[in-house]
């Protein structure tokens, strides 16, 4: 049903761009037809308009091509920290935990705030949330890092202007249920005589079994019992069972590299600034991207930083793969 709902919006999505295209062509023939400058005028108008939701809508698609992720599809952990400055950080905190609950909502993400650790005087220490939807960590992973906010602090009697820090992390949410398969061209068998103590037909028949995982080169032996098959069932479970150690060894390796993105939370780390005072900008510092409009943008408005970081890490990726002359 998630790979359903997925190709379903894929083609959405084309059959939008597409509409928007097919509009855009038909007021530009209408110019030809036009009897007036108030009808050319009227034409040229809505054919801007149907281009820049072509624009948009192709945009859409492009982002979507980005998330090819191992784990972009994945459900999201997010945890928000405040920094260092006491209530005016915290406060920061849950202006941003707020900002990411209007932005799940826009994109029909389901929430859940799991955890939460209320400031001494506001705001919060600490927030973490678990966002359900497709494609939930590949749009909230380029949220990771420092987020820095210049305001009048409404705390300060003197009315004076303050910087607070706040550090957001993502991880992707992976179902517990880890399924381990096994394929039979991927194993190597080796049958032998057991050894030690176990009787005349455990030593002088090939009962014992060896099983080797090519893959992942993890060896499983087993020689306990008299039957062959007995043996190879039970090495069969073993190797199971380290492969499954194996999976959950390497989901922790990644939930750590995507802790170790987090800077520490202060000057010269930040990745987003957001300025309310003396002027109004919110300017990301990894793509250039910027706006006036902080209001928008703190309700959860955070599609063109999105998309923007999503298109300079698929460019990356791209200049990474192209041969080299």
């Amino acid at each position: 049903m998630k790979e359903r709902t997925f190709l379903l919006s894929v083609a959405e999505m084309i059959e939008s761009a597409e509409s928007r295209i097919d509009d855009m062509e038909v007021y530009i023939e209408m110019l030809d037809l036009a009897d007036s400058d108030d009808e050319v005028a009227q034409a040229l108008d809505e054919a801007r308009e149907a281009c820049d939701k072509a624009v948009v809508a192709i945009e859409q698609m492009e982002t979507q091509r980005m998330l090819g992720g191992e784990n972009d599809a994945a459900d999201a952990i997010l945890s928000i920290n405040a920094g260092a400055g006491g209530t005016e950080s915290q406060d920061w905190a849950e202006m941003l935990l707020r900002m990411y609950l209007r932005y799940c909502e826009r994109h029909g993400y389901k929430t859940e705030i799991t955890d939460i650790q209320s400031g001494e005087e506001a705001g919060i220490k600490s927030a973490e949330v678990t966002v359900s939807g497709q494609f939930a960590y590949g749009h909230l992973k380029a949220e990771i890092g420092v987020h820095r906010l210049v305001r009048i602090s409404p705390f300060d009697s003197q009315a004076r202007r303050h910087t607070s820090f706040a550090s957001v992390a993502c991880i992707p949410d992976l179902d517990d249920a880890i399924h381990i398969e096994i394929n039979d061209k991927d194993l190597k068998i080796d049958v032998y005589r057991s050894s030690g103590a176990g009787g005349q037909h455990v030593n002088k028949t090939e009962s014992a079994v060896r099983i080797t995982h090519m893959p992942t080169g993890v060896v499983v032996a087993c020689q306990n019992e008299r039957s062959q098959i007995k043996n190879r069932s039970t090495a069969m479970k073993v190797l199971r069972a380290k492969l499954y150690e194996r999976e959950v060894r390497a989901r922790a390796k990644l939930a750590d590299a995507a802790n170790a993105e987090k800077s520490e939370i202060a000057w010269g780390s930040q990745i987003r600034s957001y300025v309310v005072h003396p002027y109004r900008m919110v300017k990301d510092l990894r793509t250039q991207v910027e706006t006036g409009n902080t209001d928008a943008v703190l309700d959860g408005d955070l599609d063109r930083f999105v998309t923007a970081y999503l298109l300079q890490q698929g460019n990356k990726d791209s200049d990474k793969d192209a041969p080299r002359t």
